[in-house]
């Protein structure tokens, strides 16, 4: 998979994973005492970068040989240049 590819992946996840923030903050406000969750943004944001990241690694490792730390810091990068998008949805 070339660098192209990659960040049409990771830009559709994005996509995806922003699509459902209005759902998850409403379904975490709902849930906030059994959840024990302070800070319902927070959380939100957080479970949204971790699908985001788990995804890019998973693509990551469907290579034959281990991913270096090239790789993965470039995928980390693309991944980074979309934080103030996400958190603009998510605490706006």
């Amino acid at each position: 998979m070339n660098e192209e590819e990659m960040e049409l992946i990771i830009t559709q996840t994005i996509n995806g994973a922003v699509a459902t923030i209005p759902s998850y903050l409403e379904d975490i406000k709902q849930n906030q005492k059994i959840l024990n969750v302070e800070n319902p943004q927070e959380f939100v944001y957080g479970m949204i970068m971790g699908m985001v990241l788990g995804m890019s690694g998973a693509l990551l490792s469907t290579k034959e040989e281990m991913p270096t730390v090239e790789e993965q810091m470039k995928v980390r990068d693309m991944i980074y240049k979309y934080i103030p998008e996400i958190r603009e949805q998510i605490f706006n």
